[in-house]
């Protein structure tokens, strides 16, 4: 399973990590299905997509999970940036470890750190709540 993040704002702040996996993945995993898909139209991409999110985590988490044993790569993403900080992707996260599925970061745009790059302050000690 990839964790894959993506653009915040302008569709060219993806890499090309996330690009390849993306266009390798059997089922994309997105928060809003309707949002990830003008993304991967952007970059002529049609993978199969399956929505998570914070009111159906609890009827899709297993058959994600039932994907990846199946030995289906699944990319998984949210709205914007990483998945895991503001969604219910830590579930499933969970889920997969439990069961010792590997699961992988592809890095990308942070608002935060950008926010903090450019501040003109000191950017240390710096802490995220």
């Amino acid at each position: 399973m990839y964790l894959v993040a993506t653009p915040i704002g302008n569709l060219f702040d993806i890499t090309l990590r996330a690009l390849h996996v993306l266009e390798k993945a059997n089922v994309v995993v997105a928060e809003d299905t309707r949002r990830t898909h003008l993304l991967l139209q952007a970059y002529g991409l049609s993978p199969v997509m399956m929505s998570y999110h914070d009111h159906n985590w609890e009827q899709s988490l297993q058959k994600i999970v039932d994907k990846v044993q199946e030995g289906q790569r699944v990319a998984v993403v949210s709205d914007a940036g990483t998945p895991l900080i503001a969604d219910p992707g830590f579930r499933l996260v969970m889920q997969c470890r439990a069961k010792n599925i590997p699961v992988f970061a592809l890095p990308g745009p942070s608002s935060v750190l950008a926010a903090l790059t450019v501040a003109g302050m000191v950017p240390y000690p710096f802490h995220f709540f």
